[in-house]
């Protein structure tokens, strides 16, 4: 998967970054919400149409994501509170930056706000599937949509000036990662008694 390849040649990055975060006592939740809030001001410029100035600051964000993990781990305060929040407002940021696309796509005419739509709506499936798959006993990380190769697409399409392509992407892309998540837990749970 992209994400353990991603992870594993940053790590050099990441775990000082962290180690020295961490030190200076700035806590993993601090970066989760930073993090989000961050990306909930980028919708609110994607919303204005500041495509491109809201991709750069994405991008120029992105490791935040990776860090708070990396922080909790390094303190030896990871918990099951943070793990929750850092993926509820997860979700918060994702729908924040594809409804303010939609948002600035509404006035442009043609179909590119309901596909931010679908795509806001398909990601939240995505991450739905895996937690509930996950709270079940599965484990569910397949499909290629996932939240790392989601970003990037996006990320790149808002910087490339590509985000009326990349709306038909995530579009499908996110639902058809949904869809294959649901089979992978179907077949992984055929013919096993319900409870």
């Amino acid at each position: 998967m992209f994400t353990v390849w991603l992870r594993k040649t940053f790590k050099g990055v990441i775990d000082p970054t962290a180690a020295f975060l961490a030190r200076l006592g700035i806590s993993a939740n601090v970066l989760t919400i930073g993090g989000c809030v961050i990306a909930v001001s980028v919708g609110l410029l994607l919303a204005q149409g500041y495509l491109r100035l809201g991709g750069i600051i994405l991008l120029l964000t992105m490791g935040t994501d990776a860090l708070d993990g990396a922080v909790a781990r390094q303190a030896d305060q990871a918990t099951r509170f943070g793990a929750f929040l850092d993926s509820s407002l997860d979700r918060i940021a994702d729908a924040s930056l594809l409804l303010g696309l939609g948002w600035w796509y509404r006035g442009q005419g043609g179909p590119h706000d309901m596909l931010a739509s679908v795509a806001a709506i398909g990601s939240l499936l995505v991450s739905y599937a895996r937690a509930r798959a996950e709270a079940i006993g599965i484990e569910c990380k397949v499909g290629l949509f996932t939240r790392v190769e989601r970003s990037l697409v996006l990320v790149g399409a808002l910087i490339l000036g590509l985000t009326a392509p990349a709306l038909w992407l995530l579009a499908l892309g996110t639902v058809a990662t949904a869809l294959h998540r649901i089979l992978h837990v179907f077949l992984q749970t055929r013919g096993k008694a319900s409870f």
